[in-house]
């Protein structure tokens, strides 16, 4: 794990003996390489796997309405509806760096941030692991976008919000936190 500043997941011992872990590449957004693992039968195969820094998903609600963030993805060339998320810092908590980053893109600070659910993305290939928050208790404050951030902020009404974010193209972060909102009742 590079010693960066950010939060990494630890992953558990390997059930099936490894041979050897080697790190091919290192950006400053993921880390990539392979394990060479046994399988039960004795037979070898390469695992590939990127990892990335623990990040955090904001579902914010306020007045009837879910604050999303539109936003230009450049890895699919186009623009989507989005929930507010983030980077955790080393050290921080899920439930603080939703406040943090929640503030930061969309100028909105939570009065109330708790946990929803944590997940591993992704599993075949990535070192992944993600934690949905839902943040009430809005305040109004101001945007605070990092260098290369260039949001626009939607509140989008209860009753439109999963229609509107399963519209083309979409992403699975939104997805999930939105139905992991609703099935808490919190939509």
């Amino acid at each position: 794990m590079p010693d960066d500043g950010r939060r990494y997941a630890p992953v558990d011992a390997p059930s099936w003996p490894v041979r050897e872990s080697v790190t091919e590449y290192e950006t400053s957004w993921y880390t990539g390489g392979y394990d060479d693992v046994v399988h039960p039968d004795g037979s070898r195969k390469r695992y590939y796997w990127a990892e990335l820094a623990v990040a955090v998903v904001i579902v914010a609600i306020d007045d009837g309405a879910v604050i999303c963030v539109e936003q230009y993805r450049p890895t699919i060339r186009q623009h989507q509806l989005e929930l507010p998320a983030g980077i955790v810092n080393g050290g921080e908590a899920y439930v603080d760096a939703g406040r943090r980053e929640l503030e930061e893109e969309t100028g909105y600070l939570a009065g109330s941030v708790q946990e929803l659910q944590r997940v591993w993305c992704a599993t075949g290939v990535l070192r992944h692991e993600r934690a949905y928050v839902i943040a009430t208790e809005l305040e109004v404050t101001q945007q605070r976008l990092d260098d290369n951030e260039f949001l626009t902020v939607r509140p989008v009404p209860f009753e439109e919000v999963l229609a509107e974010a399963r519209r083309t193209p979409t992403n699975e972060a939104t997805i999930e936190g939105l139905l992991l909102a609703k099935e808490d009742g919190y939509l």
